[in-house]
């Protein structure tokens, strides 16, 4: 079937977009570019897809995001045994050597990620965790380089984001084992943040992973310092928190649950984070030998509603209806029959309300064309034949699956036209263009 497609409900010029009523996209710059390493060329570290058997290891990382940007959001994850922090709990020991000593510098004209003239940006000492952002000026430059001197174990993924206007779409995950298995441990077709983005194009998140195996919320608290003083410069935190306090199915630990949660909020907000709470797991009561004591999915309730908090997922219920995605232990998520994959989708569902409140302003296309002086480009879909046209300029084609994972990426240079042929299976998909100072998104079918 032949189809000519028009964009659908997003155009995104970065140069004219007007501001977001909730959240600010900060646009994700490194995704699919190659590092330059002191071990030679690595593609895996940038290439959005965070899984455990991809790792790099070099002192000295480089990556060329381009000029423009005036400030970067750089983020990282290591490796170790999935743990976000080896010391903050005493119920369980955690191991990983976190990327801990470093100097990020950058240039503006280098040609290799080694030679021209480098810059210091920031030095990050003695950090004990493994997800981290910081933010780095960058007006003018259009590389930046990770340099260590010691071990940096097991680096899994580097990611830069424009923030250049404020962009505040930067979420911290905090959790128990449950996190830690499920949002990192286990296997699964897409992230959160891949998902959110093959739903809303314009909105690339920055995901930091903290779950920690046996944590609970009176150790959160204890560290409370720690968790801002590493994960407290992103504007949301994601929390799955109370299976370790509601552990045995009684209500003995609930005030200290409800108060120790109430002081993680204050703390947060008081940062300028906003908090989203996720609901408690349900156990797998015919193997754990216990359910969570419903009280504590009360205070979790009363608690987002006490303190105005946007919901978060409802792990309870859909872990109940589906026993099969819980472990053999009855209490963490199954990877094997996809459960940490079901929490990827449950914490997309929970926060894509957020990004459809959050609509970037259109510009008018006769401006569009008039700033950037090209038409916006046309796709036209026969089969999984992909022909592009009216527009001037080099682009770059992201076909994203309905779930919001990346599964093809092709950089068209120096025509007109454009023609390539998918190879995806037959399906539903996001079709995303995009050219310098501006992208276009459309939704189709490829079969």
């Amino acid at each position: 079937m032949n189809t000519w497609i028009k964009a659908f409900a997003t155009v995104s010029i970065l140069a004219l977009g007007g501001p977001a009523m909730a959240i600010t996209p900060n646009k994700l710059l490194s995704r699919g570019l190659t590092a330059y390493t002191s071990s030679g060329e690595n593609h895996y570290i940038t290439d959005g897809d965070l899984t455990n058997w991809k790792q790099c290891t070099a002192k000295d990382i480089a990556i060329n995001v381009g000029s423009g940007p005036s400030r970067l959001f750089i983020s990282w994850e290591s490796y170790g045994d999935c743990a976000w922090a080896t010391d903050f709990t005493k119920g369980c020991g955690h191991t990983g050597t976190s990327l801990r000593n470093f100097k990020i510098l950058t240039s503006s004209n280098s040609t290799n990620g080694q030679d021209g003239d480098w810059i210091l940006a920031t030095e990050v000492k003695d950090n004990p965790v493994m997800a981290r952002g910081v933010y780095i000026d960058f007006d003018g430059m259009s590389w930046f380089r990770f340099v260590s001197e010691e071990n940096v174990g097991q680096i899994l993924e580097i990611e830069a984001f424009d923030a250049s206007n404020d962009g505040d779409d930067t979420w911290f995950f905090m959790g128990t084992s449950i996190s830690q298995m499920g949002l990192k441990q286990q296997d699964t077709d897409s992230t959160t943040a891949n998902i959110i983005h093959g739903r809303f194009p314009d909105f690339t998140p920055a995901m930091l992973r903290g779950g920690i195996g046996c944590i609970n919320s009176t150790e959160v608290v204890a560290h409370l310092d720690d968790y801002l003083r590493y994960a407290g410069n992103v504007k949301y935190w994601a929390i799955e928190m109370g299976t370790n306090d509601a552990w045995g199915g009684g209500d003995w630990n609930l005030e200290t649950y409800k108060r120790n949660m109430q002081t993680i909020i204050d703390a947060a907000k008081a940062h300028g984070i906003e908090p989203i709470l996720a609901r408690i797991i349900a156990t797998n009561e015919s193997k754990a030998g216990w359910q969570v004591n419903p009280k504590f999915l009360q205070a979790v309730d009363e608690l987002t509603q006490k303190n105005d908090l946007h919901p978060g997922p409802d792990f309870y219920s859909y872990f109940l209806a589906h026993p099969e995605q819980i472990a053999s232990d009855g209490v963490h998520p199954n990877g094997d029959t996809k459960g940490g994959q079901a929490m990827h989708h449950l914490w997309a569902d929970a926060l894509s309300p957020l990004y459809a409140n959050s609509e970037i302003e259109k510009p008018d296309t006769t401006s569009i064309q008039e700033a950037i002086g090209s038409t916006i480009p046309s796709l036209h879909v026969n089969g999984k034949e992909i022909h592009i046209s009216g527009i001037d300029a080099d682009i770059t084609v992201d076909v994203i699956s309905a779930s919001g994972k990346l599964e093809e990426q092709h950089i068209l240079c120096g025509q007109q036209e454009y023609e390539f042929r998918s190879q995806v299976t037959p399906g539903l998909y996001i079709i995303v263009v995009k050219w310098k100072g501006g992208m276009v998104s459309y939704k189709t079918t490829l079969s």
